[in-house]
């Protein structure tokens, strides 16, 4: 695909993907706002830990399915953005973008099995037996109830390579500023190690701030790399420095200090002004 061609294509499914870039930051925000609400068990404990997951069993489930559309929307939205730094600069691997795609999809897949397998198992155990910790062990240590888990994490680790990656190279091709390119970075961080408030803020608004770039309403206008099609790296610090110096004009260096006039030898030394101002004598009242 020419250059030409990506801009038209850009220009015909930028909007489409704006809005899918932020109905993404809205769902991450709003599903984790779902899954913070209801009862929450109180101990460490994995018979009260199953009641209580029979208590949340709808808020658990429609929690699980707003994240999943959220990590969906998430993976077309890095999608395009690695799309658009590689029709910039083509010796980009193409495995990053399906690495993205992978863990969105399995991130998304795998919330929603675990979160109606734990409901199921749940219901078993409040409807069935004595309600003893054996039962509970035993429901538990199912295989599938095992492997979610590993499956969830791997899932999680693909899409955070999928962040870190596309806004690293979005950025080197001008696409981001650098603090969308930096943001973005943390943000991909966060998805592994998270910091703070179990809600994904920085990451729900890093995808509301890329909507916004997309839509093209940047304060400071829309990076040159999107309307030019080619890539257009943001100058370094010294590059900056030089360029600043260069438009400087000739009257704004500054002036060499002026060097005192010699003196003879042997002649006085020149007053300051306080001694040539001559001394008033007071009065005196009689």
């Amino acid at each position: 695909m020419s250059a030409d061609d990506r801009l038209r294509y850009e220009a015909r499914v930028r909007v489409r993907y704006s809005v899918l870039a932020a109905l993404a930051g809205v769902l991450l925000v709003a599903a984790a706002a779902i899954q913070l609400s209801g009862p929450h068990v109180k101990v460490d404990e994995l018979t009260a830990d199953l009641i209580i997951a029979h208590k949340r069993f709808p808020i658990d489930v429609i929690g699980s399915v707003v994240n999943a559309c959220a990590l969906l929307a998430v993976a077309g939205t890095l999608s395009y953005l690695y799309g658009a730094a590689q029709a910039r600069k083509p010796d980009l691997k193409s495995w990053v973008r399906i690495a993205t795609i992978v863990g969105g999809v399995l991130a998304a897949l795998s919330g929603v099995v675990y979160a109606i397998v734990i409901a199921s198992k749940a219901n078993d155990f409040v409807s069935h037996g004595t309600q003893t910790y054996q039962q509970a062990h035993q429901l538990t240590q199912a295989t599938i109830v095992l492997v979610m888990p590993f499956i969830g994490q791997a899932a999680a680790l693909l899409l955070a390579i999928g962040f870190v990656l596309t806004s690293l190279n979005a950025l080197r091709v001008g696409l981001l500023t650098r603090f969308m390119g930096y943001l973005g970075i943390f943000a991909g961080v966060l998805v592994i190690f998270p910091i703070g408030s179990p809600v994904p803020v920085v990451q729900g608004f890093w995808l509301l701030t890329l909507a916004y770039l997309l839509y093209g309403r940047w304060p400071t206008g829309v990076p040159p790399a999107w309307t030019t099609g080619r890539a257009q790296p943001w100058p370094s610090s010294a590059e900056m420095r030089e360029q600043r110096s260069k438009a400087a004009p000739a009257g704004a260096k500054t002036k060499p200090a002026r060097t005192p006039a010699p003196q003879a030898v042997g002649a006085p030394a020149a007053r300051g002004p306080r001694a040539a101002i001559p001394k008033r004598k007071r009065k005196r009242r009689k």
